[in-house]
Protein backbone atom coordinates (compact mmCIF):
# COMPACT_ATOMS: atom_id res chain seq x y z
CA UNK A 1 0.00 0.00 0.00
CA UNK A 2 1.54 3.48 -1.07
CA UNK A 3 2.34 6.22 1.30
CA UNK A 4 -0.69 8.05 -0.29
CA UNK A 5 -3.48 5.44 0.14
CA UNK A 6 -2.05 4.79 3.99
CA UNK A 7 -2.83 8.65 4.58
CA UNK A 8 -6.08 9.05 2.78
CA UNK A 9 -7.22 5.96 4.71
CA UNK A 10 -5.72 7.20 7.81
CA UNK A 11 -7.76 11.07 7.87
CA UNK A 12 -10.83 9.10 6.95
CA UNK A 13 -10.49 6.83 9.97
CA UNK A 14 -9.95 9.96 11.98
CA UNK A 15 -13.55 11.44 11.24
CA UNK A 16 -15.18 8.44 12.95
CA UNK A 17 -12.98 9.19 15.87
CA UNK A 18 -15.63 11.77 17.19
CA UNK A 19 -18.37 9.68 16.20
CA UNK A 20 -17.36 6.96 18.00
CA UNK A 21 -16.03 8.99 21.33
CA UNK A 22 -19.54 10.16 21.37
CA UNK A 23 -21.23 6.66 21.20
CA UNK A 24 -18.92 5.20 23.53
CA UNK A 25 -19.90 8.14 26.03
CA UNK A 26 -23.48 7.66 25.56
CA UNK A 27 -23.75 4.25 26.14
CA UNK A 28 -21.22 4.69 28.88
CA UNK A 29 -23.43 7.45 30.38
CA UNK A 30 -26.37 5.15 29.87
CA UNK A 31 -25.15 2.57 31.55
CA UNK A 32 -24.15 4.43 34.67
CA UNK A 33 -27.21 6.67 34.91
CA UNK A 34 -29.39 2.76 34.84
CA UNK A 35 -26.93 1.66 37.68
CA UNK A 36 -27.13 4.93 39.76
CA UNK A 37 -30.74 4.96 39.75
CA UNK A 38 -30.58 1.28 40.65
CA UNK A 39 -28.81 1.79 43.64
CA UNK A 40 -30.20 5.16 44.61
CA UNK A 41 -33.95 3.20 44.56
CA UNK A 42 -32.19 0.78 47.00
CA UNK A 43 -30.79 3.37 49.03
CA UNK A 44 -33.85 5.25 49.43
CA UNK A 45 -36.23 2.30 50.52
CA UNK A 46 -33.86 -0.11 52.20
CA UNK A 47 -35.55 -3.49 52.73
CA UNK A 48 -38.00 -3.21 56.07
CA UNK A 49 -36.67 -6.37 58.60
CA UNK A 50 -40.51 -7.43 58.64
CA UNK A 51 -40.34 -8.02 55.10
CA UNK A 52 -42.22 -11.85 55.03
CA UNK A 53 -42.58 -11.75 58.60
CA UNK A 54 -46.04 -11.03 60.88
CA UNK A 55 -47.45 -7.86 60.72
CA UNK A 56 -46.48 -6.39 64.17
CA UNK A 57 -49.44 -6.35 66.98
CA UNK A 58 -50.93 -3.46 67.41
CA UNK A 59 -54.48 -2.06 68.00
CA UNK A 60 -55.31 1.91 67.51
CA UNK A 61 -58.00 3.82 68.01
CA UNK A 62 -59.10 5.56 64.81
CA UNK A 63 -60.01 9.64 64.36
CA UNK A 64 -62.72 11.12 66.19
CA UNK A 65 -65.36 9.94 63.59
CA UNK A 66 -63.73 6.62 63.11
CA UNK A 67 -63.27 3.48 64.83
CA UNK A 68 -59.43 2.60 63.96
CA UNK A 69 -58.31 -0.58 63.46
CA UNK A 70 -55.75 -3.45 64.81
CA UNK A 71 -53.49 -5.58 63.49
CA UNK A 72 -56.09 -8.64 63.76
CA UNK A 73 -58.24 -6.14 61.65
CA UNK A 74 -55.89 -6.08 58.69
CA UNK A 75 -55.43 -9.33 58.92
CA UNK A 76 -59.18 -10.31 58.36
CA UNK A 77 -59.19 -7.73 55.64
CA UNK A 78 -59.50 -11.34 53.04
CA UNK A 79 -56.99 -9.54 50.55
CA UNK A 80 -54.09 -7.63 50.41
CA UNK A 81 -53.87 -4.55 52.38
CA UNK A 82 -52.10 -1.35 51.55
CA UNK A 83 -50.99 0.28 55.25
CA UNK A 84 -49.76 3.32 54.95
CA UNK A 85 -48.28 5.93 57.69
CA UNK A 86 -48.71 9.32 57.24
CA UNK A 87 -49.46 12.94 58.91
CA UNK A 88 -51.28 15.73 58.36
CA UNK A 89 -47.63 17.91 58.39
CA UNK A 90 -45.41 15.89 56.19
CA UNK A 91 -45.39 17.32 52.74
CA UNK A 92 -44.43 14.20 50.66
CA UNK A 93 -47.66 12.32 52.60
CA UNK A 94 -49.72 15.29 51.24
CA UNK A 95 -48.09 14.73 47.18
CA UNK A 96 -48.79 11.23 47.41
CA UNK A 97 -52.53 11.57 48.26
CA UNK A 98 -53.72 11.81 44.82
CA UNK A 99 -51.79 8.04 44.04
CA UNK A 100 -53.66 6.67 47.19
CA UNK A 101 -56.27 7.80 46.09
CA UNK A 102 -56.12 6.44 42.68
CA UNK A 103 -55.42 2.74 43.77
CA UNK A 104 -57.92 2.98 46.53
CA UNK A 105 -60.83 3.63 42.93
CA UNK A 106 -58.96 0.78 41.68
CA UNK A 107 -59.96 -1.71 44.64
CA UNK A 108 -56.69 -1.54 46.31
CA UNK A 109 -57.63 -1.71 49.71
CA UNK A 110 -55.60 1.19 51.27
CA UNK A 111 -55.64 1.66 55.35
CA UNK A 112 -54.03 4.90 56.83
CA UNK A 113 -52.56 5.01 60.53
CA UNK A 114 -52.06 8.93 61.25
CA UNK A 115 -48.33 8.83 63.13
CA UNK A 116 -47.95 11.10 65.89
CA UNK A 117 -50.58 13.62 64.62
CA UNK A 118 -53.24 15.63 66.83
CA UNK A 119 -56.98 14.28 66.18
CA UNK A 120 -58.10 17.10 65.01
CA UNK A 121 -55.04 17.62 62.45
CA UNK A 122 -55.98 14.35 61.04
CA UNK A 123 -59.37 15.08 60.58
CA UNK A 124 -58.36 18.56 58.50
CA UNK A 125 -55.80 16.63 56.00
CA UNK A 126 -58.42 14.09 55.14
CA UNK A 127 -61.33 16.29 54.93
CA UNK A 128 -58.71 18.89 53.08
CA UNK A 129 -57.02 16.26 50.97
CA UNK A 130 -59.67 13.88 49.90
CA UNK A 131 -59.61 11.04 52.12
CA UNK A 132 -57.91 8.12 50.27
CA UNK A 133 -58.34 5.47 52.91
CA UNK A 134 -60.99 2.67 53.76
CA UNK A 135 -60.16 2.73 57.14
CA UNK A 136 -57.76 5.35 59.38
CA UNK A 137 -56.28 4.87 62.94
CA UNK A 138 -54.21 7.00 64.67
CA UNK A 139 -50.57 6.75 66.22
CA UNK A 140 -50.16 9.51 68.49
CA UNK A 141 -47.64 7.65 70.83
CA UNK A 142 -45.91 6.38 67.82
CA UNK A 143 -45.95 3.14 69.15
CA UNK A 144 -46.56 0.96 66.16
CA UNK A 145 -44.36 3.33 64.15
CA UNK A 146 -41.68 1.84 66.26
CA UNK A 147 -43.08 -1.77 65.86
CA UNK A 148 -42.75 -0.85 62.16
CA UNK A 149 -39.46 0.17 61.96
CA UNK A 150 -40.82 3.80 60.39
CA UNK A 151 -37.62 5.61 60.01
CA UNK A 152 -40.51 8.94 58.79
CA UNK A 153 -43.24 9.04 56.75
CA UNK A 154 -44.64 8.08 55.11
CA UNK A 155 -43.88 5.20 54.62
CA UNK A 156 -46.15 2.02 52.80
CA UNK A 157 -46.11 -1.55 53.83
CA UNK A 158 -48.21 -4.20 51.93
CA UNK A 159 -49.75 -7.23 53.89
CA UNK A 160 -50.85 -10.38 52.89
CA UNK A 161 -54.25 -12.00 53.79
CA UNK A 162 -52.04 -14.29 56.18
CA UNK A 163 -51.01 -11.26 57.90
CA UNK A 164 -47.35 -11.62 56.18
CA UNK A 165 -45.55 -8.40 55.41
CA UNK A 166 -44.65 -8.65 51.71
CA UNK A 167 -43.84 -4.84 50.77
CA UNK A 168 -42.25 -1.94 52.13
CA UNK A 169 -41.75 1.32 50.67
CA UNK A 170 -40.06 4.46 52.67
CA UNK A 171 -41.27 8.21 51.25
CA UNK A 172 -43.79 9.10 49.07
CA UNK A 173 -45.84 6.80 46.99
CA UNK A 174 -45.58 7.99 43.09
CA UNK A 175 -47.09 6.82 39.92
CA UNK A 176 -43.76 5.65 38.66
CA UNK A 177 -43.59 3.22 41.98
CA UNK A 178 -47.14 1.80 42.03
CA UNK A 179 -45.93 0.71 38.15
CA UNK A 180 -42.77 -0.47 38.66
CA UNK A 181 -43.27 -2.19 42.52
CA UNK A 182 -47.01 -2.09 43.56
CA UNK A 183 -48.99 -2.95 40.74
CA UNK A 184 -46.98 -6.37 40.47
CA UNK A 185 -46.65 -6.97 43.98
CA UNK A 186 -50.27 -7.10 44.27
CA UNK A 187 -50.61 -8.87 41.13
CA UNK A 188 -48.52 -11.91 42.43
CA UNK A 189 -50.30 -11.79 45.72
CA UNK A 190 -53.79 -11.89 43.98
Amino acid sequence: MSQEAVSSWSRRALMFVPVGAAAAFATGSWLLFGRLQRVADETLAPASPLIGKQLPAFSLPGPPLGEGFSSADVTAAGRPVLLNFFASWCMPCAQEVPVLRSLKQQGVAVWGIAYRDAPAATSEFLQNGGNPYAHVARDEEGTAGSAFGLNGVPETFMVDTSGIVRGHWAGGLSEEVVRRSVEPLLQRLA
